[in-house]
């Protein structure tokens, strides 16, 4: 039974977080879940699937009697190309995602000072306890913003650099010359 409370709090404290963050923080989570989804789903194919996928690009070349004309060259491009095109699959939307959750986190400050303001314009800048929840409204989403945006910054240079070697390697190994 102390267990089921423990997750309750758990639970509370995460709506008290989105209730003092407002509305946006919504946006900021989506995005950042699905940010953290397309990431998982890179590292699981440059890990899974992506080494038979060079392994079967590499094998078809090698089995080419010749490599040296202008169509053999053509052919290796078309092969690095292909595995080119599914490792760069997702990534754009992945440095997409980074650049939009501070971008997001400024938008719930801008919605929050507003709030202040507002609250300002009625009760006077003399009550602070008003200003109170316009201010968390406008410093937690920015906080939110720059968290979500900073945890994909580190995987997608990973990410970015993995693709980039894994490129490099394949075409190192396809030579031209038999």
């Amino acid at each position: 039974m102390e267990e089921f409370f423990y997750h309750f709090a758990a639970v509370q404290a995460i709506r008290d977080f989105f209730e003092l963050g407002g509305s946006v923080l919504l946006y900021i989570a989506a995005l950042t879940l699905m940010m953290w989804g397309l990431i998982f789903e890179r590292l699981i194919y440059l890990s899974s699937k992506h080494p038979h996928t060079a392994r079967a690009a590499l094998a078809r070349w090698e089995a080419r009697a010749e490599r040296n004309s202008w169509h053999a060259h053509q052919i290796r491009e078309l092969l690095i190309s292909s595995v080119s095109q599914e490792l760069e699959r997702h990534m754009a939307l992945i440095k997409t995602c980074v650049a939009l959750c501070p971008l997001l986190g400024l938008t719930g400050t801008v919605t929050g000072m507003i709030q202040v303001f507002d609250v300002m314009a009625i009760a006077g800048s003399g009550n602070p306890r008003s200003m109170a929840s316009g201010v968390s409204k406008a410093t937690i989403p920015t906080m939110a913003g720059m968290v979500a945006a900073l945890s994909g910054v580190a995987v997608s240079v990973y990410l970015h650099e993995k693709v980039r070697r894994e490129r490099a390697f394949l075409g190192e190994h396809m030579t031209m010359d038999h």
